[in-house]
């Protein structure tokens, strides 16, 4: 008899112990602790512990280190606790394979004795469920009552001391609230974030101050001498003007001149004896100085269907035959002369797309030959207007230079330009443009 009392003082004894272990246990110790080492208290062949939220499974078994939620046990005895805890169970209970859904019934015998001890640790914590050959008796039942206080006690502490980090690992509704209302926040806070406002535009490599060659008279194209982008001298001829009217009409001009030249020789010989041809000499000497006048016109009008080049630098115009054979007016533009060491980025900015920009801003220029290498520059002018462009588009015109240790591309290329303006909160970058429409739309 006297086995007896030392029997249950060694099982006090573990109790107390075990309860120190259950406190003190870190996050994966109480775990182990629970399926584990309450065999020091109570008798079982298998543990299981349970936890409801915020995703119900079997976080660990007696026995297995690090258990693997896919193994077929695991999988049936999930759907088992799962079943349990549905049914709402309050303290200790102990459970039968006729107790359970049939289903899950017909495979107990193959993973678990007869009896089941469920053990719940309070909500919503989980529970610990013990597999036993026999039922219980009621000092085991007693035992494990403060054996569940002290284990849900120790986990809860544990939930607590995770707080946050435990709430936002886990899933469920708890999970997905929380990362909502953190979303939300940052949102909110990215909205007031600074940022440079920017915006692309179409654009292409112009000439810097070109000289225009204009069409100096009414004629047609002959020919056109200069290929595009050809480099060409001072001096040099670049397109003749079809001559042969000129030509003609200076014939017929100086036909006449000679005429009136004739008579004034003649007029002047009969002026010493009749005083009414004396008298008509000057206007015939008039008539002659007209005749004269027009034939230096016609001379310095047909030495202008060759047009020079009023300095070397580069021809820049299109394809020639669109101009071979046409008709231009005097002033019509037909050609530039460009410097290729004065080259500048000429863009178009759409109006739907403006931005305030302001000159000495970064400009980053995006070639179609080259996009992977953007070249730097600086905006210098903005014009004040915007204009409908070929494509129909309004759209305001944007210059930007180049800056110094920057090669200088091919003039004629064509590419997209990044343009700066100043910093504005994030939410008004990003929504600038749907409420300026919704203002267009809605008319305010």
């Amino acid at each position: 008899m006297s086995n007896i009392p030392n029997r249950e003082l060694l099982r006090l004894t573990a109790l107390i112990h075990l309860e120190k272990r259950a406190r003190a246990a870190g996050d994966d110790e109480l775990s182990f602790v629970m399926v584990n080492e309450t065999l020091a208290v109570v008798r079982y062949r298998q543990a299981l512990l349970w936890r409801s939220a915020p995703a119900g499974r079997v976080i660990a078994v007696s026995g297995v280190a690090i258990p693997d939620p896919y193994a077929p046990y695991l999988v049936w005895a999930s759907g088992l606790c799962s079943q349990l805890e549905a049914q709402g169970l309050e303290g200790i209970h102990e459970v039968v394979s006729a107790d359970v859904d049939p289903r899950i019934a017909v495979e107990w015998a193959e993973w678990l004795p007869p009896y089941l001890v469920w053990v719940p640790l309070g909500r919503p914590l989980g529970a610990l469920v013990l597999a036993r050959e026999t039922p219980l008796n009621e000092g085991e039942r007693n035992l494990l009552e403060v054996i569940a206080d002290a284990y849900g006690h120790a986990w809860r502490a544990q939930l607590k001391g995770r707080g946050f980090r435990e709430r936002i690992t886990g899933s469920g509704k708890g999970r997905r609230r929380i990362a909502f209302v953190l979303m939300l926040a940052v949102l909110f806070a990215s909205a007031f974030v600074p940022v440079r406002q920017s915006v692309l535009a179409q654009a292409e490599i112009a000439p810097r101050e070109p000289f225009m060659i204009r069409a100096p008279l009414d004629g047609v194209v002959e020919n056109i001498l200069a290929k595009p982008n050809q480099t060409i001298a001072e001096g040099q001829t670049l397109i003749t003007l079809d001559p042969r009217k000129l030509r003609n009409q200076l014939e017929v001009a100086t036909r006449a001149k000679e005429a009136a030249e004739a008579e004034l020789r003649q007029a002047k010989q009969f002026a010493v004896v009749d005083q009414k041809v004396r008298a008509s000499l000057p206007v015939l000497q008039g008539k002659l100085d007209q005749q004269m006048a027009e034939v230096a016109y016609l001379t310095e009008q047909l030495g202008q269907t060759d047009i020079k080049a009023p300095r070397s630098g580069i021809a820049v115009y299109d394809d020639p035959n669109d101009w071979i054979g046409r008709p231009v007016a005097i002033g019509e533009r037909m050609m530039l002369i460009a410097d290729p060491s004065r080259v500048e980025v000429d863009a178009r900015l759409p109006v739907a797309d403006a931005i305030d920009l302001e000159v000495g801003g970064p400009v980053w220029l995006f070639l179609n030959i080259e996009p992977g290498r953007p070249l730097d520059a600086v905006l210098t002018s903005v014009s004040y207007k915007a204009q409908q462009g070929p494509d129909g588009v309004l759209a305001y015109r944007v210059k930007a230079q180049f800056a110094e240790h920057e090669q200088l591309p091919r003039i004629g290329l064509k590419g997209t330009a990044k343009l700066y303006g100043e910093r504005v909160p994030l939410a008004y970058a990003i929504f600038r443009r749907p409420i300026s429409a919704a203002r267009q739309w809605l008319g305010f």
